[in-house]
């Protein structure tokens, strides 16, 4: 892993988001949970892996999860206290899955407990998919990266990525930063302790075959928008909203040379939700 005092700034900046949400927070809501790509500057080319920071802006400890595609490798799995940030280094070509768990108890000699949302066979570190609902970001990186951050498997948390900027580029800040468990139809809802902890998709509610769009719902022309998938897309209409929801993936090209990181945008805005590809750009967002 390659830090350079660029990473340190990064760091700094998001130490002060995380404070300043903190200060101006006027309810017990989560704050978003925010997904930070970092691309060292120090002439690393993605071919050469791709550094992810991970920061919690919660006010409560949430366990993040890491799963690789079956053709990849690094799988983990760590917590990440109020404030506390991350750096995963994914190798090249990797594909997978990060997600946040939350109120979970793992003991301290065998690192295996249980979580309200997200748990991944009982495990501090995933070796499997996590157990829906939860909200999801998902990653594809080659010659040409893809990316999206998905609410088909539910919600449990928000989740924002934000770019770092560079000298070119189109970047912009995608996600959901809004909290559906608030708004979350009753019979999507799920409990812990009589607290609403996760809002549930129609799919794992329901597991019918339009809802899950397998079967005869199983293409895009016939797997569409449902009542349910439109709450979510009305409340994050930057992230996927059912199965074929594909005009929210964001796909760029992989000709990076050297790297520029600059501070995070302050102003959190949300970007850009329509998918495109940069030629050479330094920079890389998650939708």
């Amino acid at each position: 892993m390659l830090i350079t005092s660029s990473t340190l700034q990064v760091s700094e900046s998001l130490t002060n988001l995380y404070r300043d949400r903190k200060m101006g927070s006027k309810d017990n809501v989560c704050a978003p949970v925010l997904f930070l790509l970092v691309v060292i500057a120090s002439g690393i080319r993605l071919s050469e892996g791709t550094n992810f920071t991970l920061v919690n802006s919660c006010n409560e400890t949430i366990w993040p999860g890491i799963i690789a595609n079956y053709n990849s490798t690094g799988n983990d799995g760590f917590s990440l206290k109020p404030g506390q940030s991350s750096i995963f280094s994914a190798p090249s070509g990797w594909g997978g899955r990060i997600w946040a768990r939350t109120g979970c108890d793992f003991n301290q000699n065998t690192s295996t407990g249980k979580c309200q949302t997200g748990g991944c066979d009982s495990s501090l570190k995933c070796s499997g998919p996590g157990d829906p609902p939860f909200s999801i970001a998902e990653f594809n990186l080659g010659d040409i990266d893809y990316y999206d951050v998905s609410l088909v498997d539910g919600f449990n948390l928000p989740i924002t990525i934000t770019p770092v900027k560079g000298t070119k580029g189109n970047c912009s800040v995608a996600g959901c930063d809004s909290d559906l468990r608030a708004n979350c139809p009753e019979e999507l809802v799920q409990k812990s302790d009589g607290k609403v902890v996760a809002c549930r998709s129609a799919c794992n509610v329901f597991d019918s075959d339009e809802y899950c769009c397998r079967g005869a719902f199983s293409d895009p022309v016939s797997c569409m928008p449902t009542n349910y998938s439109r709450i979510f897309k009305q409340a994050c209409p930057a992230a996927y909203s059912y199965a074929h929801d594909d005009s929210t993936r964001i796909k760029r090209s992989a000709r990076i040379t050297t790297s520029s990181l600059c501070a995070l945008d302050q102003n959190h805005q949300m970007g850009s939700r329509n998918s495109h590809k940069d030629s050479g750009s330094s920079c890389w967002h998650f939708p």
